[in-house]
């Protein structure tokens, strides 16, 4: 059995256990093994009665004192008992387990784990798994319990059965990377790191497994924009695109001055569009820093000099904002320039029609979703890409974006506050520019951070909010309610909202599992107000332009990372009112005060990423992503910034050594660069 097997010809996998498995994106062996844990359950050492932290999961020591009981009705009966140590006394409550009246005795020794939560300023462990006798519990301690993200119908437990079989039957792998450079950088060797990330037998083999497969990831990537860059160097500016006088008396008509900022990287921007070699650039600015109106300037440039520029939105939603502002602003300057959108929900005749237009050159700037570059879409003149960093392309994108004409300008906008050290590596194919100011009459957000007991108040504020024609944001870490993990829902909380806050005010969900045409039909009413309070994952993070929007509160903060927080509080403050965000933590500890305290002291997106990078520290990687961001299967880049630099000098080292990766030495590595480059992410999303 080889990385290449299908994954029915693991021992006891169906036909339906593999259509579970398809819905995972898993159709092989190699796909298996890739599918990498999202967390630990990691079994520590006892601690005592009085170290214990709310919110966490921990195990304790101690004796059974007093009687057991057990209370509760027929359907959820429930056993108490108190755990008693030489710090102090801990009640412990169990579910539908009354048969323990019978086994827990007086003065019992025994080990309990379980997370601790708060009830009446009391502190309780909830169903605890239970150890007695004590030293049963030593095969476990310092185990790694693999948790796997999972679809409807699947368990943890047969995913971690099929990886067993898998690697119980496949032959090793050769390695992608020679030794010497796994030596030079203290890298495990890729079938050991396979069984470590998977099963761990202890802490320190997670790391050094986890350390390699990132280390990998990024290689990768890197070698990759590496190749594309070379690429995009050679490629020629086409277009003869000179300076306009239009866009100067544009600019001075404006009710608002642009920022020094937004000055210097429009002057950037227009001497490459007027310059020799065609332009890569990254605009890199804060939330709200006034990226999109550079991007618009941009776009009229190419427009002006007779060419087409095409603009694509992450949403629906957003797409047609941006198409609404940019006809509003050139109907208002009386600037000769036509317009077209395009999304997928259009109708075909809406599209064919669309189509003609953009093939003979009748419209100039054309706006959407991914629907244009589909290959129905034929540009005349296409000069000019704007994307955001969701959406970037590789040199055949560009090319087909082109058609018989020339390579495009590409313009990348990201509102992902990266350290610059990290952007040059990330961004390796792109010259970066970084808009640094707030536009002087954006209002500063209001933070603040608090605890569930604040939940009461955020409610009444919220409803004051929307009495005054407001509208806020709600956001949740989950879809449903899990077992496996204590976090608010989205779909619970909002009829729970609703009940709170009645039926005059319209709550509606979002999450990712929707279908596109439901979310845009939610974001679209939420832009109009006609919904007034949004609960939703973080499929909002880069949703819609809500002005009105003056409240975002986001529960279980701690499981965020600041990046993201940073982001999601970024969907207010984008109108004339005061806006506010509130992160409730459902964790007391100190090491959750610290991080979230950032946040509430600082809305500077760039201080909070460095900021960010020194509290990290090893523990984190049993923590969720922080970032999200380029979507890597196992690496993040604040969390694993270090890996990031030392896998950018690697790449730099190996080009030097073979710029091909022709030799012997190189070629499985190369070979996992081609297919990369052909059929993964970069020429698809980067």
């Amino acid at each position: 059995m080889n990385e290449q097997s299908e994954i029915r010809n693991l021992k006891g996998i169906g036909a339906k256990t593999e259509e579970l498995f398809h819905k995972m994106g898993i159709f092989t062996i190699g796909d298996l093994l890739r599918y990498y844990p999202r967390g630990y359950d990691v079994y520590e050492e006892p601690v005592s009665v009085g170290e214990l932290e709310e919110g966490k999961i921990s195990t304790v020591k101690g004796v059974i004192y007093g009687r057991v009981q057990v209370g509760g009705g027929k359907r959820m009966q429930i056993t108490t008992a108190y755990v008693k140590d030489l710090t102090g006394t801990l009640k412990v409550i169990w579910f539908r387990m009354p048969f323990l009246r019978n086994t827990l005795k007086q003065g019992m020794p025994v080990i309990i784990r379980g997370r601790v939560v708060s009830k009446k300023d009391q502190l309780i462990m909830e169903h605890p798994e239970l150890f007695s006798p004590p030293d049963s519990y030593d095969k476990k301690c310092g185990t790694l319990q693999p948790i796997y993200p999972l679809t409807a119908g699947m368990t943890n437990n047969a995913v971690a059965k099929a990886v067993k079989g898998a690697m119980e039957y496949l032959d090793l792998v050769s390695d992608d990377l020679p030794k010497d450079l796994r030596l030079r950088y203290h890298l495990a060797e890729y079938n050991y790191a396979i069984r470590g990330i998977h099963f761990p037998l202890d802490k320190a083999e997670f790391y050094h497994a986890r350390e390699r497969l990132v280390f990998e990831e990024f290689l990768v990537f890197v070698l990759a924009l590496r190749r594309t860059r070379e690429r995009n160097e050679r490629a020629e500016n086409g277009f003869v695109i000179k300076r306009r006088s239009e866009i100067d008396r544009f600019l001075a008509n404006l009710p608002y001055e642009l920022t020094g900022a937004q000055k210097r990287v429009w002057e950037q921007i227009q001497e490459e569009m007027c310059g020799k070699l065609v332009m890569s650039r990254l605009i890199q600015g804060d939330v709200g820093s006034g990226k999109t109106i550079v991007a618009l300037l941009a776009l009229l440039l190419a427009a002006l000099n007779g060419y087409q520029g095409a603009m694509m939105a992450p949403t629906e939603v957003l797409a047609k904002q941006h198409y609404e502002s940019i006809i509003e602003m050139l109907e208002k300057y009386q600037i000769p320039v036509k317009t077209e959108l395009l999304t997928g929900s259009m109708t075909a005749k809406e599209k064919r029609e669309a189509y003609q237009r953009i093939a003979a050159g009748e419209v100039q700037i054309v706006l959407g979703t991914n629907a244009l570059i589909q290959e129905k879409v034929e540009y005349q003149n296409l000069a000019l890409v704007v994307t955001d960093e969701q959406h970037r392309f590789g040199v055949r994108q560009r090319e087909a974006l082109a058609g018989k004409g020339q390579i495009p300008h590409i313009l990348v906008m990201s509102a992902t506050p990266i350290p610059r050290t990290l952007a040059i590596i990330l961004y390796g194919d792109l010259d970066i520019s970084v808009i640094d100011e707030l536009p002087a009459n954006r209002l500063p957000i209001k933070n603040c951070v608090v605890d569930t007991s604040y939940r009461p108040t955020a409610y009444r504020f919220m409803q004051k909010q929307v009495a005054e024609g407001r509208q806020c944001y709600v956001i949740c870490p989950m879809v449903e309610e899990s077992e496996a993990m204590d976090a608010e829902n989205v779909l619970d909380y909002a009829q729970l909202l609703q009940s709170e806050m009645g039926d005059k005010i319209r709550i509606a969900a979002l999450h990712g599992r929707m279908k596109q045409a439901e979310k845009d039909e939610i974001m679209g009413a939420f832009a109009k107000n006609e919904i007034q309070v949004l609960v939703s994952t973080t499929v909002i993070e880069v949703g819609i332009n809500v002005p009105n929007a003056t409240v975002i509160m986001v529960e279980n903060a701690e499981r965020f990372g600041l990046a993201q927080l940073h982001q999601l509080r970024g969907r207010v403050g984008r109108g004339r009112y005061q806006s506010y965000c509130i992160f409730m933590s459902g964790s007391k500890t100190k090491e959750t005060k610290k991080r979230l305290e950032i946040l509430n002291k600082s809305n500077d997106g760039f201080f909070i990423a460095n900021e960010d990078l020194k509290l990290r520290g090893p523990g984190d990687l049993f923590g969720i992503r922080q970032s999200g961001l380029m979507d890597f299967r196992i690496g993040d880049v604040f969390q694993d910034s270090e890996l990031l630099k030392k896998a950018g000098e690697a790449s730099g080292e190996i080009l030097r050594e073979d710029p091909l990766l022709e030799g012997e030495k190189y070629k499985l590595l190369g070979e996992k660069l081609a297919a990369y480059i052909s059929g993964n992410n970069l020429e698809t999303t980067l």
